[in-house]
Formats: structure tokens, C-alpha cells, sequence
């Protein structure tokens, strides 16, 4: 096996945090992976495509980067079509592979950073749509027995940005691939949630292509989120926090233009970056760790902030929301 030892992982996170990995493999194959985990007596860690992490400190563990490619459609009917894509894919890469071939319903989640493997971990989503709507199954490695194991929509137990693999099943699985059901035609569009209408008024286009939708999105978040290879960043950095609508009520008698998202009769989704940036947040700088200028919710690495700093910025932030409107927003990144 080839496993490195005393690898920098800066450039494997996209916060580009510069921290040392005391062993290191590159897996590109199942087998490999199967073999890797049978000889190891070292601790895990487990690497995608390093998009929705915060690297604290040196990783005293094997890291094992998941490198496994492919991509391929397993069944088509007249109206759906069933793609796997192996867990290395680069999610983003995968969705235009899907938009070049009119494969619907994903479009809304264009030019989120990471890995396919990673996505039902997080069940990724944006601009109303989740991955969890697209999900048909995942096929996963069991870290213990070595046995392939395969996860339904409903045994992945799906939440916002919560998943099994979050829970129960935390560090038991590594994912191998993903299976997503897409539709091929009578596509159901999702231009209702943020500014995507207003993009696509913008650009005069009525009757948009899942084609549109997407460059509609890409335009969006490129206005607001930086790139991690020009600034260093994991996109959102806490979730968008859920409270009881008498609590919103009252909040919004103290903040009348609060912005929120309907969940149910009882619960409402207020945006952290809105709470972030009424705390006088957006656009702050503590050294080299800092707030985005266009998007509160994008914590940043100007140069060469640690991940501690770079985490001392977000507990600030955490209190002053707290003190500030009784919210306790939860970071969206994975913290190590």
C-alpha cells in the first residue's frame, strides 16, 4: 500500500488550512480501500473533497482521501433516469454532466464545492432543493466488517443537513458511490427560492431550461461566494436556524424586516447570514480570519489563518447572535 507519511493537507480543504497528516493514502479503487482498512491499526480519518470542513489541528490518523471515479447510468424510463456516480466525482462537474445530457433535478444545487461521497452525508442543498429529493441509494463500505452495504432514501434518515451518517452511523460507513433518480423530461423547476426569479427576470427569459436555472444559480452564488481557490473558504459556514414561529413572532415585532422560511404551522427557517450581519458582522476582519464583504455567512481565510482562528471568529459570532436575538445558530462545517 502506499501511504504517505507527514503529507500537508492544504491543499486538500478549501479553506486551504495548512495542517500535517501523520499518514496518508490516495484511494482510487474498492479493493484498495477494502485492503487499506484490513492492515490499519492507526486511527481513521476520512477525506473527500475537503469542502465542508475546518481543520483545527495536525491529523495524528491514517487519512484515507477518496479518489474513486466514474460515472454511469444504470436504467432509463421515458420520464427518469438512474445515475451512479463514485464518490470521488467533483459534485459540480457531475451536474453539468447530468445538465449536457437534459438530466433533471439538480440544477438548483450547481457549484456546490465537495464531492459526491460527501453529498448524503450532509444532504446537501440550496435554493429549495436537497439532495434528498433525488436520492435512490448510496453504496458504502462498513469500516469494521469490510462488507459493501447499500442505504435507501428512508434508511438514510434525511434531515436538514443531517443525515444517518451524522448520527447513528457516524464514522461506520465510507461511501462508495451514489445513485440519484433525475427526470429526462417534464422537468419540475424550483425558481421560487432566493433570487433566482429575479435573475431570470433580469436575464428576460420566461420558460426557463434546467440549463437556465443553473447559470441563473452559478450567477447568484458567484456574486456572493468567493472562491475557495482565490479566497480561501467552505461556502455557508452555519446552518440557517429553525425556531418556533411565536418566537419568530416576537422577534419580528423588535425586527420587522426579518426575513424567514415557511417549514410548518409551528416552525420557521430565519437566514444566520441575515442575523449574522445585523450583529455587525459581514465584512469584519480579525487578522487573517474574517467575514465575507458579500455573503455573512461565508467565514474566510485571508492568507494564512488557522483553523483555530479561523473557529475563535465563529464561536464569536455564535455569541453575539445568541446575546443578540436568543438564537444559537450551529456551525454547517465539520469541525476537527
Amino acid at each position: 500500500m502506499n501511504i504517505q507519511h507527514n503529507i500537508s493537507l492544504q491543499p486538500y480543504n478549501t479553506f486551504g488550512i495548512d495542517v500535517t497528516a501523520s499518514h496518508y493514502a490516495a484511494v482510487t479503487s474498492i479493493p484498495q480501500l477494502k485492503e487499506l482498512l484490513h492492515d490499519n491499526t492507526l486511527p481513521l480519518f476520512i477525506l473527500g473533497g475537503g469542502s465542508n470542513m475546518l481543520l483545527t489541528k495536525d491529523i495524528e490518523a491514517l487519512v484515507l482521501h477518496i479518489q474513486l471515479k466514474g460515472i454511469s447510468i444504470l436504467k432509463t424510463t421515458n420520464d427518469h433516469v438512474w445515475v451512479e456516480a463514485q464518490a470521488g466525482e467533483n459534485w459540480h462537474e457531475f451536474v453539468v454532466w447530468c445538465l449536457e445530457k437534459d438530466f433533471g433535478g439538480i440544477e438548483n444545487l450547481s457549484l456546490i464545492p465537495g464531492n459526491i461521497g460527501t453529498a448524503p452525508i450532509q444532504n446537501i442543498g440550496a435554493y429549495g432543493v436537497e439532495l434528498k429529493d433525488v436520492f435512490d441509494h448510496c453504496k458504502a463500505v462498513n469500516i469494521n466488517t469490510l462488507e459493501e452495504h447499500t442505504f435507501t432514501l428512508e434508511d438514510c434518515r434525511f434531515g436538514y443537513r443531517d443525515s444517518i451518517f451524522k448520527n447513528s452511523e457516524k464514522g461506520n460507513f465510507i461511501i462508495t458511490s451514489v445513485i440519484l433518480k433525475l427526470t429526462k423530461n417534464n422537468h419540475e423547476l424550483h425558481t421560487k427560492y432566493g433570487a433566482i426569479a429575479d435573475e431570470l427576470s433580469k436575464k428576460e427569459i420566461k420558460s426557463p431550461t434546467i440549463q437556465q436555472v443553473s447559470q441563473a444559480v452559478i450567477s447568484i452564488r458567484k456574486s456572493k461566494l468567493p472562491d475557495p481557490k482565490e479566497l480561501g473558504n467552505s461556502g455557508s459556514f452555519f446552518k440557517n436556524p429553525v425556531i418556533p414561529i411565536t418566537q419568530f413572532k416576537q422577534l419580528q415585532i423588535r425586527y420587522p424586516s426579518i426575513p424567514s422560511y415557511s417549514i410548518s404551522d409551528e416552525l420557521t427557517k430565519v437566514p444566520a447570514g441575515w442575523l449574522i450581519e445585523q450583529c455587525g458582522f459581514k465584512g469584519k476582519r480579525f487578522g487573517d480570519a474574517g467575514i465575507h464583504q458579500h455573503q455573512a455567512l461565508v467565514l474566510v481565510n485571508y492568507g494564512k489563518a488557522s483553523g483555530e482562528e479561523i473557529w475563535e471568529v465563529a464561536k464569536k459570532i455564535q455569541k453575539e447572535v445568541a446575546k443578540t436575538f436568543g438564537i444559537s445558530i450551529q456551525a454547517e462545517v465539520n469541525v476537527y
